[in-house]
């Protein structure tokens, strides 16, 4: 069953509970609901929804401050240039709050008190051989599960630091399946870096705390693990430095090294492990483990679990016990396909793919599939010739057009055997030149040049090419295809693996996951929200395992494969160099860059007087204590709480942290990135004596309830943004010219798969149009084939993003903006004219043409090499006036009142 049509496509947006996959009734009756639904999900998410509309109620404070800080006030990420903001994705707060309300709200203990939340009537006690509480988190790959980690990580210290009867822990085991995960795992944490480059620890003086300087922990790793401390340590391992029995764990020392590197299936135990779990925790009394990649560990006989039982059963009998078992994967399965019954949040591949947050996959339609044949013949590079060829063909077309971005494409093949593998890596760089010294194969027990090494030599060999697999995204990297046996197991987690070619006779009833297959190409090699593919090829058997996902949801999209077809990879858009029919120099345009006309000085912020604001004060309402409550604060921008003052009858509310957040939020919306110690005596200052047109007792109940009430921070808002607009906002005397655009050496970028016009006038190989549809086509597409068309135009172009032409302007609020025009057309006489379309008019439409207006005339006074003049093309007029020239364009269009249309 597919997503609904209106499922957001947003993966910030916050999802009701009411619109989430769900499988088809057939689906459920075929496969069984423990299949395909985690048991305890549903309730979980209805009662969360509730905790999160009810402003996180029944959380600790310290569990409320930290889930406002992630998710409800703006984090600014100020190296963009447009001072854009960093969000957690939907499902990594739901995550969070899911086991913040378990822990904080429910009190849940042990299996019993998870099994609450069980509607199947299926969950049994068995389920859960644990005696610990233990919350499983399903994301899929790609999705950021890492994060979560992070966060929960973050939270469970500072509950333990600053909650007096916390169960939590400052102490951290985090697990990983093998050295590849390890080594990601690593990146983030050493130096506390993830802590810090995201925003996981709030600012001092947040909510009355120092958490910056709160937050100290020491990282161990694998081998080095040693305590040093009773609290602040997080022990980073493999999970194979965790058991407790007779198996010997994966080195990169063995004959076969395929373990170290992927991952094997934990089946017994080992006392040779180099890490005593018994030193480690006999001088603590708190932990908590973190299972990354947890997928494998299902089995209360594995030894995984019988490691983790001894610490818990070492902390109890020091009155202690393990405070939490977090395991977060993208299919946490038994073999036999059943979702394990501790899940409690759900985010499932279905729907990441609707929202772009990992790739789409790709299969070869009906007739390119129909092309390939396996041959007789015993050599296995030619019985599968065909799908070599398919594989390499879509992974060249992909790979050029990736390289215009400076991105490298990977072409991932999976064999059955060693000695197969290396005769695939042989075959692809004696057959296709461009893979020649370009294949690596991550195995080592026939691999020549290891193999062949000096024992002594070996390990770093195998060190060389962990790192080789790793960081094979890099273009410095010499190598563009991976061939392995089976797939690469959780943990080589590269972002631009373009196509994968499945040699293997897989079958839809293997217990290895056909997510698990895609999730090695699922991640996204671009930061931002356009759609991305994968292409998947293989063997029949293969092709039929791989589809098998679509029993969880998934739509798999089927495309013409092969020579001739379109490449499977994203729209970029670039200067068309190769188009022989294109006089590039003739159809160039250039466009000055002048100094701003308007810009803020800061200087004055010190010149703001509270008393003199165009203010109409607001009524003081009296309260009656007894009708207290908790003081909710709303952001008017995003209309999420963002600040709340708890009012439990047993002490005064502190004053102080109202004024920081209301200062906080000016800064936030006026884009003040300084300053704020000399704003937050003026805003006290102004609700004391202003606000409310007499003085208050800023500690009075009264007063604080009355700053909560709604639309007061709205007007505080709107006051102080015009006083600093008054004050700050400059115009310059005149302008400069310090730079100039040129529009044929703007770089490749890539664009959402969209409808675009091949046009014969413009630098560009493709035109992309935002704005309303007309009929079947974009109104910008309309008009730019009509550019394409007129006889009068030499040359016209997309003011793209990635052109970075941008003029400054005062919008009808005050506030300054940027404005970016819709295209520049190029005329015979050498004129240049700035259009501007409009499926529809705006409000802040007649700020944007004066200020065109003045750029143009600031333009012409500055050169005298090319005149500019602007237009606006409204669709209304345009549809019906039916212009056949530019000319027409410039002496038919309506005017408007207080728009010039021309200069």
């Amino acid at each position: 069953m597919a997503l609904q049509q209106d499922f957001p496509k947003s993966p910030y947006e916050v999802l009701d509970p009411g619109i989430r996959w769900h499988p088809a009734p057939q689906m459920l009756q075929d496969m069984g609901v423990d299949k395909l639904l985690p048991p305890l999900v549903h309730r979980l998410r209805q009662e969360v929804k509730n905790f999160r509309d009810t402003h996180y109620a029944g959380a600790s404070d310290t569990s409320r401050s930290l889930l406002n800080w992630w998710f409800n006030e703006p984090h600014l990420l100020l190296q963009s240039d447009d001072k854009s903001t960093f969000q957690y994705f939907f499902a990594q707060r739901e995550a969070l709050e899911t086991i913040i309300y378990l822990h904080d709200v429910k009190a849940v203990k042990d299996k019993f008190d998870l099994m609450r939340f069980d509607k199947t009537g299926a969950v049994t006690a068995n389920m859960f051989p644990e005696d610990w509480p233990r919350y499983v988190i399903k994301m899929a790959t790609g999705t950021g599960k890492t994060k979560v980690m992070s966060l929960a990580l973050a939270w469970s210290f500072f509950h333990k630091l600053y909650e007096q009867e916390s169960r939590l822990s400052r102490n951290f085991l985090v697990i990983t399946p093998n050295i590849i995960v390890l080594d990601r795992i690593r990146k983030d944490f050493e130096g506390l870096r993830i802590f810090f480059d995201d925003p996981v620890i709030p600012k001092n003086g947040y909510e009355g705390h120092n958490w910056r300087d709160d937050f100290q922990l020491t990282l161990h790793l694998q081998d080095d693990v040693r305590v040093t401390q009773p609290t602040g340590n997080i022990f980073l391992t493999n999970i194979h430095r965790v058991y407790t029995g007779n198996e010997i764990p994966a080195s990169p020392d063995d004959d076969d090294s395929m373990d170290y590197f992927l991952g094997n299936k934990p089946t017994g135990a080992t006392t040779d492990s180099k890490v005593d779990l018994g030193e480690v925790v006999r001088d603590i009394n708190e932990l908590m483990v973190l299972n990354d990649e947890a997928h494998h560990i299902h089995d209360k006989n594995l030894a995984w679990f019988k490691s983790i039982e001894d610490i818990h059963n070492r902390l109890l009998q020091k009155d202690g016990s393990l405070s939490l078992q977090l395991d977060v994967t993208a299919t946490p399965k038994h073999s036999n396909g059943a979702i394990f019954a501790q899940t409690i949040s759900d985010y499932p591949l279905v729907e990441a793919i609707w929202q772009n947050v990992v790739k789409h996959p790709v299969l070869p339609d009906e007739a390119s599939q129909k092309k390939l044949k396996e041959k007789q013949s015993v050599r296995y590079t030619e019985k599968y010739s065909d799908y070599l060829y398919l594989a390499v063909e879509e992974w060249r077309k992909a790979y050029a057009e990736h390289e215009k971005m400076g991105k490298k494409a990977i072409l991932f093949v999976m064999t059955d055997d060693t000695k197969n593998c290396d005769e695939v890596a042989d075959y692809l760089e004696t057959t296709y030149q461009d893979l020649e010294g370009a294949v690596l194969v991550i195995h080592t027990k026939n691999n020549g040049e290891i193999s062949e090494a000096q024992s002594g030599k070996k390990k770093e060999e195998l060190e060389r090419l962990r790192k080789l697999a790793n960081e094979i995204d890099s273009m410095d990297n010499p190598y563009k295809a991976i061939v392995s046996v089976m797939m690469l197991k959780e943990g080589w987690d590269v972002r631009n693996v373009t196509t994968i070619a499945g040699l293997r006779a897989y079958t839809a009833k293997s217990n290895i996951l056909p997510e698990q297959t895609l999730g090695r190409g699922l991640r996204k090699m671009y930061p931002d929200d356009t759609e991305e593919l994968v292409s998947v090829v293989g063997t029949d058997a293969f092709m039929e395992f791989v589809e098998s996902i679509q029993e969880e949801g998934v739509e798999l999209e089927h495309r013409p494969m092969g020579p001739g077809s379109a490449p499977i990879a994203p729209l970029i858009i670039e200067v068309d160099w190769g188009n022989e029919e294109k006089d590039i120099d003739a159809l160039d345009i250039r466009i000055p860059v002048i100094t701003p006309r308007v810009h803020r000085e800061y200087d004055h912020l010190n010149e703001l007087d509270v008393h003199t604001m165009d203010f109409q004060p607001i009524p003081f309402q009296t309260r009656v204590k007894e009708e207290a409550r908790d003081i909710i604060f709303v952001d008017p921008i995003t209309e999420a709480v963002a600040h709340i003052t708890r009012l439990d009858g047993l002490s005064t509310p502190d004053y102080r942290s109202v004024m920081g957040f209301f200062t906080r939020t000016i800064m936030t919306n006026t884009r003040l990135f300084s300053g704020y110690d000399l704003l937050y005596p003026k805003v006290k200052e102004f609700v004391q004596h202003v606000l409310f047109g007499k003085t208050v007792d800023l500690e009075s109940l009264d007063t604080l309830q009355n700053l909560g009430e709604k639309g007061v921070i709205q007007a505080v808002i709107e006051a102080f943004k015009k006083a600093i607009n008054d004050l700050t906002l400059r115009e310059a005397r005149g302008a400069e010219i310090k730079d100039m655009i040129k529009l044929s050496l703007t770089p490749p970028f890539q664009v959402k798969q969209q409808p675009s016009l091949l046009p014969k006038k413009s630098v560009f190989n493709r035109i992309v149009g935002d704005g309303q549809i007309s009929g079947s086509i974009n109104y910008e597409l309309k008009y730019s084939n009509f550019l394409d068309n007129c006889n009068d135009v030499e040359a016209f172009a997309k003011n793209y993003l990635a052109v970075k032409f941008k003029l400054d302007y005062v919008k009808s609020n005050g506030d300054l903006s940027n404005y970016i025009p819709d295209f520049f057309v190029k005329l015979p006489d050498g004129r240049v004219f700035i259009v501007e379309t409009k499926g529809q008019e705006e409000l802040e439409l007649p700020s944007k043409m004066r200020r065109l207006a003045q750029w143009c005339a600031d333009v012409n006074s500055l050169q005298s090499d090319t005149e500019f003049d602007f237009v606006y093309v409204d669709q209304v007029s345009f549809e019906s006036y039916h212009p056949k020239s530019f000319a027409d364009v410039l002496s038919g269009f309506r005017e408007f009142k207080d728009i010039p249309t021309r200069t």
